[in-house]
């Protein structure tokens, strides 16, 4: 078996599409932001991605059917504007290896689309619950901070301070340098405890304005409120703990 399996769909004529690229990390938000456009668009596979990169596993059905780990890449033509092409997956690779080969291999085949921009999806950690997350950006050309600024993507100097690693990262570094395409990273502010369809929700707000399509986030809305209630009540369990053992220590 080679390491990178490509299994096409079909091969339409896209009108310079967009990529965003929305895979597992820091709080599930580029994956269910990504996730969640795919679905709301009603968009058609193009490929699927098999590769020795990702973990030796199957997921297993509630019927008990097994499915072999992957990622896959889906399009959509939109009329007047810029076609769209998302990539979504099961894992990113588990290796340094694994992650630049992946991402050289699928956008070496993408750019035969005429592909004209990379938008990839990821979390910001904060490594605390965030009551309003801000959506951070970084660019490959200075060119596009204007546009996104407009559009409520924040730029703070030195953030984030690591770089971006995984995927989200290397995509952009990958079609700026080896292909000639500018890209962007917008990342999602997240406690990283949690999957977070807040964060997501942000993101997929700041991404419809790019694309210039509506999405409705009706259902994203309802799994955040949902979310904030789950994570209110662990919060409140969480100080009642401190309280009682501050307590406990004060008569001990």
């Amino acid at each position: 078996m080679e390491k990178i399996l490509i299994k096409q769909f079909k091969k339409p004529k896209l009108n310079t599409p967009m990529l965003i690229g929305g895979l597992p990390g820091i709080g599930n938000v580029g994956k269910i932001a990504a996730e969640y456009i795919v679905d709301k668009l009603k968009m058609q596979k193009l490929m699927e991605i098999f590769s020795e990169y990702f973990p030796p596993q199957v997921f297993v059905s509630e019927e008990g059917v097994t499915y072999l780990v992957r990622n896959s890449v889906y399009y959509k033509k939109l009329p007047g504007k810029s076609d769209l092409m998302v990539l979504v997956g099961d894992f990113q690779g588990t290796t340094q290896e694994g992650q630049y080969e992946l991402s050289y291999n699928t956008l070496e085949i993408l750019t035969k689309f005429n592909l004209k921009t990379i938008y990839t999806l990821g979390g910001y950690s904060t490594g605390k619950i965030v009551e309003a997350p801000r959506v951070l950006g970084a660019v490959t050309d200075r060119s596009m901070i204007k546009d996104l600024s407009s559009m409520g993507v924040v730029f703070p100097k030195g953030e984030p301070g690591g770089g971006i690693i995984g995927s989200a990262g290397v995509m952009l570094g990958i079609g700026k340098e080896l292909f000639s395409i500018d890209g962007a990273c917008l990342m999602g502010e997240t406690s990283g405890f949690f999957a977070d369809p807040k964060s997501a929700m942000n993101v997929l707000k700041i991404l419809s304005m790019i694309m210039q399509v509506d999405v409705d986030l009706a259902d994203i809305e309802a799994r955040s409120q949902q979310m904030e209630q789950i994570t209110g009540k662990a919060a409140e369990e969480f100080q009642q703990r401190t309280q009682q053992r501050d307590d406990l220590g004060y008569f001990g």
